[in-house]
């Protein structure tokens, strides 16, 4: 499946402080990442470290956190990477899932789950 953008809002679990990006989408992503200064500055504290591979092959340990995550006007608290500043923000599988959404990869959106066309 290619990948493609998305807008997102993120914010801090319990914050007023939230964000609009534009998000890779991508399945083969499990958490979805965002700039580590960006969930920062919206109140996401870390909680966890996991060790984790990234699609250039590298294997590291990343700081996760807890975030509000909104696309298409519904919500979601799920687990998000602190990701390199310069990298851009990925909207991963598990938030996905949490959402309820699957990819449509023909006409690259994303659709509540099982409305995909067969």
């Amino acid at each position: 499946m290619g990948t493609f953008e998305w807008s997102v809002r993120i914010a801090g679990p319990n914050s007023e402080r939230s964000e609009a990006i534009e998000a890779t989408v991508d399945t083969d992503a499990f958490y979805s990442v965002a700039p580590a200064s960006l969930l920062s500055d919206i109140g996401v504290e870390r909680s966890a470290r996991r060790r984790m591979r990234l699609a250039d092959g590298r294997v590291v340990d990343a700081d996760i956190g807890e975030a509000r995550v909104t696309v298409n006007g519904e919500s979601v608290t799920t687990l998000v990477v602190f990701g390199e500043d310069d990298a851009p923000p990925l909207l991963g599988a598990y938030t996905l899932n949490g959402l309820a959404l699957a990819v449509d990869p023909v006409d690259q959106r994303l659709i509540p789950r099982g409305l995909l066309p067969l």
